[in-house]
């Protein structure tokens, strides 16, 4: 029997929001208003987590308790950390440093997930797996290239490549990947191109850790602020962290391979493929009209 305490999960929603023109996180997508985040619980309540952590902007506390939150506080054990903006940005410093904001609230494995992202029962219930099975090794959830692009812009996914036991060897954050007739592409900030086959296991941002994680990530960030305190557009990423720790042999990272549908809400255009995509779920009975009636 497993000694390990079941898992957390970890929801980073500081995002602003900028190419959907509005707080998506909150933005109803269900039949009964529910929105991704949700789901994501749903699906992580149904997995065996049992302990909610919310990385939040303490500009949208407020809403986010009112219209999330609640949804779950007589449910689960909920807790909210704030993810400070630094002086003179108009921008957090990324994902690495949300899951940072949390280092106080997480003391047991835990899942990382994008808020505003749906990953898909399967993904949960293999992490949840993952994490409870007493091993040191940190996880990922890799999803295919061209099933998480948007119709309607370019978006930034880790590029992942694996060994043959299926460990993570490298991720590369590619920023502005788009669809490119069967394929796909990604413009890099120089304006070089390059191609892509749209086949590629890609991050999404669904990671396994452990607390082990934290002072790892705290000496990578401590460097980056160093590097790229002038740069107000520059982010410490997640997979470009999880890459150092690989390249210098600090952590193994097992790829886990989801059958699970993975759907997202980059463009505010995106949103009636989700809504549609999740009226099909309820209706093959996946899950319920009313999540939490």
């Amino acid at each position: 029997m497993s000694s390990t305490p079941p898992p957390t999960l970890l929801v980073l929603a500081a995002g602003m929001g900028s190419r959907y023109g509005g707080l998506k996180q909150i933005d109803p997508v269900g039949p009964a208003g529910e929105t991704i985040i949700d789901y994501s619980i749903y699906d992580a309540m149904r997995a065996g987590f049992n302990k909610l952590v919310f990385v939040i902007r303490r500009d949208i506390e407020d809403a986010f308790r009112q219209i999330v939150g609640a949804r779950f506080e007589k449910r689960i054990p909920v807790q909210y950390v704030f993810q400070e903006m630094p002086p003179n940005r108009k921008k957090p410093w990324g994902t690495a440093h949300a899951i940072l904001s949390a280092a106080g609230a997480v003391r047991e494995p835990f899942a990382a997930i994008n808020a505003d992202d749906f990953y898909g029962a399967d993904s949960y219930r293999l992490l949840a797996a993952h994490l409870s099975s007493d091993t040191a090794d940190y996880a990922m959830v890799a999803f295919i290239l061209r099933n998480t692009l948007s119709e309607f812009g370019s978006v930034a996914r880790g590029v992942c490549k694996t060994d043959d036991r299926g460990f993570l060897t490298s991720v590369t954050e590619l920023t502005k990947i788009e669809r490119d007739g069967a394929g796909a592409k990604n413009t890099d900030p120089t304006g070089a191109v390059e191609r892509l086959t749209g086949n590629e296991p890609v991050s999404m941002n669904f990671w396994g850790f452990t607390p082990a994680v934290l002072p790892q990530l705290q000496e990578i960030f401590a460097e980056f602020v160093r590097r790229s305190a002038s740069d107000e557009k520059a982010e410490c990423y997640i997979p470009t962290a999880v890459a150092q720790l690989i390249a210098s042999g600090r952590a193994r990272v097992k790829v886990l391979q989801s059958a699970a549908s993975w759907f997202g809400v980059t463009y505010r255009e995106d949103r009636p493929r989700v809504v549609d995509s999740i009226r099909h779920l309820v209706a093959r009975g996946a899950y319920p009209p009313n999540l939490w009636r």
